[in-house]
């Protein structure tokens, strides 16, 4: 399985939230800095886990995104259950019609099962669990974060 790159980019940005104190906000631009992602493509990411409640926004002169108290406890798999948009892994059903072996064909719910699985062996993974340490980036310094 592979996953796609709005799910890896929520991935990092959740990683990158947690692993800072809980106090920490960060723009959507240090963000972006710190994952070395587009701007454009860490405000969606952004967009998705507020929306998810993975990510807090706080408004104001001072204010920023942090990482929630859900999104401390949140799973590999269960985000990137809630990030997969795909309906099939194969392309059985297609603009110029349906693939003509569909209706003799186990691969679609093999798919399936195999995506599940996936899931299934992610799920026991806190994503708070994964960065080591406090990311080293040249940002976090600047903010006193590190030394």
């Amino acid at each position: 399985m592979r996953i796609n790159a709005f799910s890896d980019v929520c991935l990092r940005v959740v990683m990158l939230l947690c692993a800072a104190p809980e106090t920490v906000t960060f723009t959507s631009r240090v963000v972006a800095a710190e994952v070395d992602t587009p701007y454009n493509h860490v405000a969606k990411a952004l967009l998705r886990l507020r929306e998810l409640g993975l990510v807090e926004a706080i408004r104001g002169r001072s204010g920023g995104v942090r990482i929630s108290p859900l999104g401390r406890e949140v799973t590999v798999g269960a985000l990137l259950r809630q990030l997969d948009t795909r309906t099939d892994l194969a392309a059985c059903d297609s603009p110029d019609g349906p693939c003509p072996l569909l209706s003799g064909c186990g691969l679609r719910a093999a798919l399936r099962r195999a995506r599940d699985a996936f899931y299934r062996e992610l799920d026991d993974l806190v994503i708070a669990s994964l960065p080591h340490g406090k990311p080293a980036g040249p940002v976090l310094v600047e903010l006193g974060l590190l030394r």
